[in-house]
């Protein structure tokens, strides 16, 4: 935690949005695709669909074509059609601000609902995502956890609360980064000293 506080004190989504709609749209556009193949999609897509009382007006197959290049198109299409339906029809097109409310959207999963809470409304909530996941396992700051839930929960108890936030977005920029799915960066890491999967020359 001293580490990223000094070395990424301003770590933030990566994902480009103006408002809380657009944002669940992009982590919904996300989910098993990169931030800049959604950042690349998403521009056309507010332009046609700017609120949610625009996008709840069509059907998935109006949606489908602005979002074709994002992967799994046309699951991703009907949900974003019924998430602004439900979102016009029971919130009155105003994003809710709970975990809880936010999962009972259409398409949107506990990591989606828990991004979502932690960077409009700052609750202090631990969205796991693969980056996080493979990080925390890596480094020890999970043990056995099998299930992004369960790596939720331990990183929950072990993160100070108020941190929780930043600490989400740490975890996933060291991963995309540094601690790489394949090949990572250890010579490069800054906590290659704490980390139980660093080489042992580099442990000491």
């Amino acid at each position: 935690m001293e580490y990223f506080s000094e070395a990424m004190p301003v770590a933030e989504s990566e994902l480009e949005f103006s408002s809380p709609y657009e944002l669940v749209v992009a982590v919904m556009l996300s989910a098993q695709c990169t931030d800049r193949r959604v950042n690349l999609t998403t521009p056309a897509l507010f332009d046609r669909f700017p609120t949610p009382e625009k996008m709840a007006e069509v059907e998935a197959e109006d949606i489908y074509p602005y979002i074709k290049s994002i992967s799994y198109p046309n699951n991703k299409a009907r949900n974003l059609a019924r998430m602004a339906k439900m979102l016009v029809a029971e919130y009155g097109g105003v994003v809710p601000d709970t975990v809880a409310e936010l999962e009972r959207l259409p398409g949107v999963g506990r990591k989606t609902a828990n991004v979502v809470a932690a960077v409009l409304f700052g609750r202090e909530v631990m969205p796991v995502d693969t980056h996080v996941f493979r990080v925390s396992r890596r480094v020890g700051l999970t043990i056995g956890a099998k299930t992004p839930l369960q790596a939720e929960e331990q990183l929950e108890r072990g993160f100070p609360s108020h941190l929780l936030p930043i600490a989400h977005h740490w975890l996933i920029l060291h991963g995309r980064y540094v601690c790489t799915a394949r090949k990572p960066k250890c010579q490069e890491c800054g906590i290659r000293r704490w980390c139980k999967s660093a080489p042992k020359e580099e442990n000491r």
